[in-house]
């Protein structure tokens, strides 16, 4: 039952994004005063078993919780429990969340339990001043709390590290050196042109393909064909021993590869990260107790997936290239 899209790439990977919410305010993602969705606009957790499990009997083998920050919901972790009956059966080949690290040092060891595997944690920098004027509200210690507990509980972590120009360009080598130095492999991200944003997005933009040409400087860079199931291409490291990845949606898009979809906590599902065209999924969701509506919608859905994205930042354009934050989405 897999799901193949008009350009036939094959649909295995479902990024949920479980909350809107954020204990957060990260510069690039969000404005300071966010308007979050009412709670009772949000799918329950059953509801959102539901919905993963339907994706899951029809293809999907990668499931991502992200938010917002998806350790923020309440009861999540009855939610990760539920899914892990994915990867028990076999069915579900990873279990696996994105998160800021502020919640992990209450949560690493039951995810660990619930078989999740690896996570990635979004950090910026690993300087306590910068961090909590990035984050607006986070503080670093806690962050480095969660991902002792992490490690300690068994977990594989990723850092994800946005590049933002005159913010921490030059100090992406030493967050390398770190995350290699604890068994962490590091990916490097372009900022998006995603809602509207309390900073100019053209002074923060930094094209990773000149972070590159400054990395190379320090580091002997080797491409590898190693892949997580997302759209990092990865090179080796031969200083650190460690991997890093660049995801590169705006000087080099990954759109032919393809493999993802994503769904928020309304239960909208979005066949593509930069467009704005969407699906309901909830109204067939509780419109029959049983999943075959559901299952129509998903493939229709599919069936309108674009070929890709059109990000833009540049002087010349000052709107964002869809108009819901990252949050919304997850990324």
């Amino acid at each position: 039952m897999d799901m193949i899209d008009p350009f036939g790439r094959s649909i295995s990977y479902l990024r949920v994004s479980v909350t809107d919410r954020c204990d957060f305010r990260c510069t690039y993602c969000m404005a300071e005063d966010m308007a979050f969705l009412p709670k009772k606009d949000l799918l329950s957790l059953e509801e959102l078993d539901r919905l993963c499990t339907v994706f899951v009997e029809k293809g999907v083998k990668k499931l991502r919780l992200t938010g917002g920050e998806p350790l923020v919901r309440k009861n999540v972790m009855h939610l990760i429990r539920q899914l892990s009956r994915h990867i028990d059966s076999g069915a579900l080949e990873e279990l696996t969340l994105t998160t800021n690290g502020s919640q992990l040092s209450r949560f690493a060891q039951e995810l660990a339990d619930c078989g999740v595997k690896r996570i990635n944690v979004s950090l910026d920098t690993l300087d306590p001043d910068k961090f909590h004027a990035i984050t607006r509200w986070g503080h670093l210690a806690k962050v480095m709390e969660g991902i002792d507990a992490a490690q300690a509980a068994g977990l594989h972590i990723k850092i994800n590290a946005v590049a933002l120009k005159d913010f921490n360009d030059t100090e992406i080598p030493e967050i390398l050196r770190w995350a290699n130095g604890r068994g962490m492999d590091l990916t490097v991200i372009e900022t998006m042109p995603m809602g509207e944003i309390d900073a100019d997005r053209t002074d923060q933009y930094l094209p990773l393909s000149l972070l590159r040409a400054n990395l190379e400087r320090q580091f002997t860079l080797t491409d590898i064909p190693f892949k997580t199931g997302g759209p990092a291409r990865y090179v080796d490291v031969a200083e650190t021993g460690g991997k890093l990845g660049f995801i590169t949606p705006m000087t080099h898009n990954f759109c032919e590869s393809c493999n993802r979809v994503r769904l928020t906590c309304t239960g909208t599902l979005y066949m593509c990260l930069g467009q704005e065209d969407a699906a309901d999924l909830r109204a067939p969701l509780r419109a029959s107790e049983g999943n075959e509506l559901l299952s129509n919608a998903i493939d229709e859905a599919i069936g309108r997936k674009p070929k890709g994205h059109d990000f833009i930042i540049d002087r010349r354009t000052n709107r964002p290239s869809v108009s819901r934050h990252m949050s919304v989405t997850g990324g």
